[in-house]
């Protein structure tokens, strides 16, 4: 019979922390700086491409979606969240595009609003 709490072979699912580290705190602790440091390299390293003309300006946007945007089946929300804001970015440019094509048909002549102003 199982007491509920299952032994340390049927635990494969670990939240970051929970595995044990050989070494003690002090293991931890560069893991943890470590991390640090390449967040704050990597960071860096993409704030200076971005102000820099080393790459195609419109490459990084896709580049961006590409990495992060994948049709696996965990990202299957991903995929619709991007698709669901890519029609409502269309539809708010489509509207306003509409609504300044016809704006000069629906405005009273220049002449008409001159003579109210007398």
């Amino acid at each position: 019979m199982s007491n509920g709490h299952g032994s340390a072979e049927d635990r494969i699912d670990l939240a970051p922390g929970d595995e044990h580290v050989e070494g003690g705190i002090g293991l931890r602790v560069l893991g943890y700086l470590t991390g640090l440091a390449l967040a704050i390299l990597l960071t860096a390293t993409s704030f200076f491409v971005a102000g820099t003309d080393l790459v195609w300006q419109p490459s990084i946007p896709v580049t961006l979606v590409g990495l992060h945007i994948t049709t696996g089946p965990d990202n299957t929300n991903n995929v619709l969240a991007l698709a669901f804001g890519v029609l409502i970015v269309l539809l708010v440019i489509g509207g306003s595009v509409w609504i300044m094509a016809n704006l000069n048909h629906n405005m009273m002549p220049m002449d008409q609003i001159m003579q109210m102003q007398r």
